[in-house]
């Protein structure tokens, strides 16, 4: 399970998804062409996005395979959002 939350320059959480991202096999088909920031995902290791990197997620959530999907997506959203009002703030995929 890949947990998703938002992180300052501290370190320290400052909102959290209840979804987790489901690694299936649709995940390592994805092109990193395509999808070169969901691409970034991996199970056993982070990802982190800034600011400017949030409207690439988005666009890429928008286009993701139905097979990728679930709860997470509207949460990462959410979270992409926390983190495009803030300063300093990032959005973390965190792989076991």
């Amino acid at each position: 399970m890949i947990n998703l939350l938002v992180r300052g320059d501290s370190g320290k959480a400052v909102a959290r998804a209840e979804a987790g991202v489901e690694w299936t096999v649709g995940f390592p088909d994805l092109s990193a062409t395509e999808f070169p920031m969901l691409w970034a995902l991996t199970p056993y290791g982070d990802a982190v996005f800034n600011q400017r990197q949030i409207p690439l997620l988005l666009a890429e959530l928008d286009r993701l395979p139905a097979a990728c999907g679930g709860e997470w997506v509207g949460q990462a959203r959410e979270l992409c959002q926390v983190v495009e009002r803030g300063t300093h703030l990032y959005l973390w995929f965190v792989g076991d």
